[in-house]
This record gives C-alpha cells, sequence and structure tokens, in this order.
C-alpha cells in the first residue's frame, strides 16, 4: 500500500523461486520449461528488497515456469507477507492441466478461495498450431473466472490475438490482461496483430501490459523501437489500461516516455493494476 496518500505504484509481473528449499522443490516433470531451470534464486525476500530499492509498493507475482501447476510457493509469498503481493498462477495449457480437463473451474476456485492468488496465466503461445483458448472446452472455466471476479494474463503470439477478443467479449466479467504486448512484430504490418489489438480496446474489459523489451528488435534501453507502438495503444487504450511491469523498465516508465501525461502516470504506475488485480 502506498505512504503518505500518494497514488500506489504496482509492478505487474515478476517471477519468483527459490532452488534450494525443500518446501518448494523445482520438478523437471511438472515444469512448463524443463531444460532451462534456474542455479540461482529470485525469492520473495529479493522482491522485498528490490520494491524498497525502486521505491515500489506492491508487486504481481507472476508463478513461474519452473514449478508448472505448482503455485505452492507464489500462494506461499502472498500469505507470507500480506498486502505486498498478489499472484497470478499456471494451470491450463502447455505441459499443465488439459484445457478439456473438466477439473479446471474447480482447481481455479481452489487457487482463489484457498491459496489467495487473483486468477491464472494462459499461455496459448507455447501451443502456436492448436486453438484451445477459444475452444468451447474453457467455456466452463471463464465462467468459473466471472464468478471469482478473477483476472486472465494471456501470453500470446499475434495470430492469436482474436481469440482473447473473442474470449473477452463472451466474458465481460473477466479482466484480461494482454502480456508483453502480443509480442507483436514490429516490423510486420497491423494486419499480423497489432491491428486487432488495437481493436480489442472497444472491449472495456481488456488491458495491455506495456513490456518493452519484449518486442523490442534492438533490446537495447530504452527500447526507443517500441515507442511508436506504446503511443498507439496509449491513445486506442487510454492510461487506466495501461500497465508495467519488471522492475528494470520502471524508470523508462516513469522518466523517459515523452508523451504520457503527469497525470496519466499514476494509472500506468500503479492504479490501474492495484484495481485490476485487487490489491489491498
Amino acid at each position: 500500500m502506498a505512504q503518505g496518500g500518494r497514488a500506489p505504484v504496482v509492478n505487474a509481473a515478476e517471477h519468483a523461486w527459490v532452488t534450494n528449499d525443500p518446501r518448494f522443490p523445482i520438478d523437471r516433470q511438472l515444469a512448463t520449461c524443463p531444460t532451462n531451470l534456474p542455479k540461482y534464486d529470485y525469492s520473495a525476500e529479493f522482491l522485498l528488497s528490490e520494491m524498497r530499492t525502486y521505491k515500489v509498493d506492491q508487486v504481481v507475482i507472476s508463478h513461474v515456469c519452473y514449478y508448472g501447476r505448482n503455485n505452492s510457493y507464489t500462494s506461499h509469498c502472498i500469505k507470507t507477507y500480506p498486502g505486498k503481493f498478489a499472484g497470478i498462477g499456471l494451470l491450463v495449457g502447455y505441459r499443465l492441466y488439459p484445457p478439456s480437463d473438466k477439473e479446471n473451474p474447480s482447481r481455479l476456485e481452489r487457487l482463489i478461495r484457498e491459496d489467495g492468488l487473483i486468477g491464472l496465466r494462459l499461455s496459448p503461445i507455447y501451443d502456436r498450431d492448436v486453438v484451445w483458448l477459444n475452444d468451447p472446452v474453457c467455456y466452463p472455466l471463464w465462467k468459473k473466472a466471472e464468478q471469482l471476479g478473477a483476472v486472465f494474463n494471456i501470453f500470446l503470439a499475434p495470430h492469436q490475438v482474436r481469440q482473447v477478443a473473442d474470449m473477452a467479449e463472451r466474458f465481460p466479467g473477466v479482466n484480461v490482461v494482454i502480456d508483453h504486448i502480443a509480442m507483436i512484430d514490429i516490423n510486420a504490418p497491423d494486419s499480423d496483430g497489432f491491428g486487432p489489438l488495437l481493436d480489442m480496446a472497444r472491449l472495456p474489459n481488456v488491458y495491455v501490459r506495456t513490456s518493452l523489451h519484449n518486442p523490442s528488435r534492438t533490446k537495447e534501453p530504452p527500447y526507443r523501437d517500441v515507442w511508436p507502438f506504446l503511443r498507439r495503444l496509449y491513445d486506442r487504450y487510454g492510461p487506466r489500461r495501461l500497465i508495467w511491469a519488471n522492475f528494470f523498465e520502471y524508470l523508462i516508465m516513469k522518466e523517459t516516455i515523452p508523451f504520457f501525461r503527469p497525470e496519466d502516470k499514476e494509472w500506468i504506475l500503479g492504479r490501474t493494476a492495484h484495481r485490476v488485480y485487487k490489491l489491498p
């Protein structure tokens, strides 16, 4: 929670993990990224130290691929440090539970009511040639999310944007956050993904996470090659539907983007994420 009456500052996506705690083992069989497991910690305590350094009030933990569908460490972070973290879990999709599994709605309910998380990250980007996100088998999961007030972060490829639009329109009670600007190809024409993402601004339950390092081509801070696309998102979605993330992008979003108005930054840097992720 922000101090002194100022607007909250919320980092809307960081991963968290530990490598040598027997309570939270990393299991290669469960991991959705089994060939890329960590050799160091990025713990809740480290996140808290970064929050103090950057004067960030709260962080949304996006459950890391190393643990797969075992969301216990993210739940532990939320419960151990109340008010500091919200959590987005992993349940459905690539190397997780199949989208057609009828238990998925009840799993989501337990994740929220018992484990304290606020929603899920759905990653159809890992199933580029399989259409499951807006398959009717997923309707019960989205309906349950609507009943619970859950948030879905969507990590997707550009050609999958219309699948998200379909579901966001069918289930307007589910807040949807598009991760990494849908991994757009900044050298491609709008028709290859960015145009549909702009069009989705007509749906009030859709938000965009303003990741710059992805999809930057140069990978050089402050990622100026992505600024024209950020400007178009800003013009179409407005500051109340944009959300920043990742500590190393904070000062870029706060200090260097020339077209953000001062009053808009309060929303982009925290107010929007605070509301969407229901932080205290």
